[in-house]
């Protein structure tokens, strides 16, 4: 399981029952299709509206294109200071461009630089044709990392955003796709940041109002065509909160950055991110047939849960695994999860936020043959015990 997967499965939020608390901030209304908040750290959804609406995502597509870019260059198939050649095709695009011409041979670096900042079309015809051979193929690519990310409602047919029958995506996978450009590739993620760039003598402007006007953003893409409307996935951090903020469908290059203000305000005013200590998270479960009674069981992967401020009194952990629990067992195998909770609303249940997937510590064998009889007499005397106990509290 690939680390963004893990997340995606420790941050299922039942947002519909955390809704009902009173004490659940109330989210705002945006002027805009579609739009979501999440936290880059924990992955909860702060905010949400037709978030998993399929629409046209215009240029948020580079940030794909960027993913890919920078993959390669972690892995070596690719370096920075490499010549380009420019094809007709790229010359020829259109739109937002660095002005590229055949005549040019770009260094990957200023290609990165002139699509993360002015969004330039012909960067990303370049890359694609020298990464994949086409933009055809290099689109197949786009599809498969889609998939490996949980992008579940997205699909590419080129690397620019160009208005195609079949390329879409929604603001949530593009919320999930900014997250994964911040962390896997935290050093090439500060070219977001850039508020303008110059190449062959021409300075153009990033078009991220927000870069300006909001000093906690540091990133990240701006999108519009007329299918499209105007659209803006923004990140921005505040202490130890992340939030990314996905708005599709704005009418305006100024309602975009406005409404993404709007949600990001929103999540920095009303949640903070707790990291839990994994003290206060593992526990000890029984273990029978086993070369030990006991096993310790910690978190799969690194823990963080989004509340709303003033509550954090109110959260606990709860584990929930199917018991009696039998050898042998396997270190790092998964055994149950651990629900955050918050508080508990009168005549309602439990407010769960975030599924905390849980996982054996060490390894524990199966026992000897009397060690498997004596474990079996053990079980037989707790399930008597229990069964005891229950029925005096229903007498």
């Amino acid at each position: 399981m690939t680390f963004l997967k893990t997340i995606i499965f420790i941050a299922t939020v039942l947002f519909s029952c955390t809704a009902h608390a009173s004490s659940w901030p109330t989210p705002p209304t945006l002027e805009a299709k579609s739009w979501v908040l999440i936290d880059a750290r924990s992955g909860q959804v702060v905010v949400e509206h037709e978030a998993n609406q399929e629409l046209p995502p215009a240029s948020l597509t580079k940030m794909m294109t960027l993913y890919l870019i920078f993959e390669d260059l972690k892995l070596g198939r690719l370096h920075k200071d490499e010549l380009l050649s420019v094809s007709k095709k790229a010359w020829k695009i259109g739109g937002s461009t660095m002005f590229l011409e055949p005549r040019m041979h770009p260094k990957v670096d200023d290609l990165i630089h002139g699509i993360a900042t002015f969004s330039g079309n012909d960067a990303c015809i370049v890359m694609a044709e020298h990464l994949a051979g086409s933009e055809s193929a290099f689109a197949e690519r786009m599809n498969k990392k889609a998939k490996e990310l949980g992008m579940k409602h997205s699909h590419f047919m080129n690397a620019t955003g160009f208005p195609a029958k079949g390329h879409y995506s929604s603001a949530m996978d593009m919320a999930l796709l900014a997250t994964a450009l911040w962390r896997d590739f935290p050093e090439d993620y500060k070219v977001f940041a850039e508020k303008s760039f110059t190449y062959d003598g021409r300075k153009q402007p990033n078009r991220n109002r927000l870069l300006w006007s909001m000093p906690e953003v540091d990133g990240l893409k701006t999108g519009h065509t007329q299918e499209a409307g105007y659209c803006l996935v923004s990140s921005a951090e505040r202490d130890k909160t992340r939030f990314v903020s996905a708005v599709f469908g704005t009418k305006s290059d100024h309602q975009r950055a406005k409404q993404s203000k709007i949600l990001l305000r929103h999540g920095f005013r009303n949640f903070t991110t707790l990291r839990p200590m994994e003290r206060d998270i593992r526990r000890k479960i029984d273990v029978y047939g086993g070369t030990s009674e006991h096993v310790w069981l910690k978190p799969a992967a690194p823990i963080w849960v989004t509340i709303p401020k003033g509550l954090e009194k109110q959260l606990s952990f709860r584990l929930r695994y199917d018991s009696p629990m039998h050898a042998p067992i396997r270190k790092g195998q998964e055994i149950g999860s651990i629900d955050a909770v918050l508080g508990k609303a009168e005549n309602k249940p439990a407010n769960i936020l975030v599924h905390i997937p849980m996982q054996a510590a060490r390894d524990v064998p199966e026992a000897s043959w009397f060690g498997q009889k004596w474990d079996a007499l053990r079980l037989w005397w707790k399930n008597k015990d229990e069964t005891k106990t229950n029925d005096e509290a229903s007498s």
